[in-house]
């Protein structure tokens, strides 16, 4: 049994993997990239999941124990590998995504152990994407009973799109983060607003009863919906290396603010800034000092 003294603010869900992009593997998957910027803002963070037992879980293990990321809810699979992504660059700077299944992480389980780490103040991450099999799937949906902090990434990846448990997951969260086509799809398989953003995100709100929604915009920023508020922050022109885990980063910095109990209007200027400061390297965990961010946001935001 894990003891308790492993606790961490922030505990990120799901699929850790390698991008393998067309000049050579990057560590990726959303989780291990929210994990990876929250401990570079000082949140210290865990991560669920599951790997192989071969070189390629070997090498993530390694970067976890060089990120200090907490491991000790990582899990090894003597079946299946470790995840692999086949990443292809479009239009420049757009990625897609040839996501391998099955692999390690559709198989992570343990949920007394990681219920144990859970507590009412702890930021719990999750995605969809980790739900395709029906055992990481069944492993969320036990901890997702917890009294936590729930925050939804919708991540939507065709052909893993569920209907039925895209709309349990979105009753278990209490901050959603969605991109424009997601919230349109969202639209579209809930029969919701056919409007302007500020009703289709009344929308969700008023459907699934969670008051925190994020609405990311790439290059022209984002809005965050708290209550009955609307918080936008602009986008700032950048020179793009290229957009793996943007996204991912933007989520990380908007909880590390959340979690600073941060005004709104700060906490969503600062992740659209991290967002921005992250497509100017390259992968989803470049290496960089917090003061390189500041030294950014303070220049270009």
């Amino acid at each position: 049994m894990i003891s308790e003294n492993h606790s961490s603010p922030a505990i990120c869900y799901g699929e850790i993997l390698w991008d393998m992009l067309p000049d050579g593997p990057q560590p990726g998957g959303a989780p291990l990239n929210v994990a990876y910027h929250l401990n570079k803002l000082g949140v210290d963070t865990s991560i669920v999941s599951r790997i192989g037992n071969d070189a390629n879980g070997d090498k993530l293990e390694a970067l976890l124990d060089n990120w200090q990321i907490k491991k000790h809810m990582l899990q090894r699979d003597v079946t299946y590998p470790t995840s692999e992504v086949i990443a292809r660059m479009n239009n420049g700077n757009e990625v897609s995504y040839e996501i391998v299944f099955p692999v390690a992480w559709d198989f992570i389980n343990n949920v007394d152990e990681i219920k144990n780490q859970i507590k009412p103040s702890t930021y719990l991450i999750y995605g969809s994407l980790s739900s395709r099999h029906n055992t990481s799937r069944e492993t969320l949906l036990k901890i997702l009973e917890c009294n936590a902090i729930k925050v939804f990434d919708i991540n939507l990846r065709p052909p893993f799109v569920n209907r039925d448990l895209l709309e349990t997951l979105l009753h278990k969260a209490d901050i959603v983060k969605f991109n424009q086509a997601e919230l349109e799809m969202a639209q579209s398989l809930f029969r919701g607003a056919l409007g302007n953003e500020a009703s289709q995100v009344k929308f969700i709100q008023h459907y699934f009863n969670v008051q925190e929604v994020i609405v990311t915009k790439g290059e022209f920023g984002a809005s965050y919906y708290k209550n009955h508020e609307v918080y936008n922050a602009w986008g700032s022109e950048v020179k793009v290396k290229d957009t793996i885990g943007s996204g991912d980063a933007f989520l990380a910095a908007f909880i590390a603010n959340h979690y600073l109990n941060n005004e709104p209007k700060t906490t969503i200027k600062n992740a659209v800034a991290m967002g921005a400061f992250i497509a100017t390297k390259k992968g989803g965990c470049p290496e960089y000092r917090l003061s390189e961010y500041v030294n950014f946001k303070s220049k270009t935001f």
